[in-house]
């Protein structure tokens, strides 16, 4: 069965292999079973599980051989965070003569890049970008970079900031000399941890799990608090993030951010149009159950756009 909501260059339209998985990384055998519909698969209420099929997808699809998050970390759906790098690869080609850059010259900002850095580690695998990736939690960071040490080769082009103010995004990260093509956030969706925890028990009913309403759920792919809540929750964070982005305008070619929340889309609109971008964009996403989109934003004009991308490449 081909997964067509996924992007056309996405790795993962399949079905998993579980075979194939399992011979990369013997451990996510200990969680396959059949299910009710006869077919291999594993508990995705189960972190510890998910996090096996993490380690295996990195190393039979992208050559990541080492990947571990401490206890308690967001630990991404890999598919969906895949599709995002495509999007973005398709937006600059778009500016490119319709070829998708590669290699290190492409210089890409993640905003919350987190213990598990998975957007600079796929982007690398898939096309060779160069990674400044961000976050508050400077554990969080020492885990990234200890992945990074695990690798190898990506070291040179894959680095860590550790942002300083909770409540600022670009701001004291970008230096006044730096350029970036892109821009990648997976914003916090929450605004406090008791909706997290609600949101939570949510995915649990619909996985068919029913935990005790007294005790905090387990989160099947984690998440600290900073991962999970910003105050006012992700449209605060995302107006945020517009508001900064109208300082550092001629610094990177493409702004962007995921939504999960839809109705939240004519207010990041409006509020884009009264920053002046002189073009926004969005894309629909979906895995699964669960739908998703990217808003993508520039304030250079198309002129600019094509002089940028020369100058990236002389």
């Amino acid at each position: 069965m081909i997964k067509n909501e996924l992007h056309p260059r996405s790795r993962h339209r399949s079905r998993y292999n579980f075979k194939q998985l399992t011979q990369v990384h013997p451990k996510l055998g200990n969680f396959v079973a059949v299910n009710a519909h006869g077919d291999e698969s594993i508990d995705f209420a189960n972190p510890e599980a998910v996090k096996a099929l993490n380690q295996a997808i990195l190393k039979y699809f992208y050559n990541i051989s080492h990947w571990e998050i401490p206890p308690g970390y967001l630990c991404p759906p890999i598919p969906g965070r895949a599709d995002y790098l495509h999007y973005a690869a398709d937006l600059l080609a778009d500016t490119n003569n319709g070829i998708i850059p590669r290699g290190k010259t492409i210089r890409i900002l993640d905003i919350g890049s987190g213990a598990n850095c998975i957007y600079p580690l796929i982007g690398y695998s898939e096309y060779g970008w160069s990674f400044v990736g961000t976050d508050i939690d400077s554990i969080a960071l020492q885990s990234a970079r200890q992945t990074l040490e695990m690798n190898g080769e990506m070291g040179d082009s894959i680095e860590f900031r550790l942002q300083k103010s909770p409540q600022r995004i670009f701001e004291g990260i970008i230096q006044s000399h730096e350029f970036f093509d892109f821009t990648l956030c997976n914003p916090p969706f929450h605004s406090s941890l008791e909706e997290a925890q609600e949101g939570t028990r949510r995915k649990w009913r619909n996985l068919n799990k029913a935990p005790a309403r007294k005790s905090p759920p387990v989160l099947n792919f984690g998440g600290t608090s900073a991962e999970l809540c910003f105050e006012g929750g992700e449209r605060a964070f995302i107006l945020r993030m517009i508001e900064e982005s109208t300082r550092i305008a001629t610094q990177c070619c493409w702004f962007s951010t995921l939504v999960s929340k839809e109705s939240n889309l004519p207010l990041i609109s409006n509020a884009l149009m009264k920053a002046k971008a002189t073009e926004q964009g969005m894309f629909d996403m979906a895995q699964g159950q669960k739908k998703s989109r990217i808003v993508a934003w520039t304030f250079l004009t198309p002129q600019q756009k094509v002089q940028w991308m020369e100058k990236r490449f002389k």
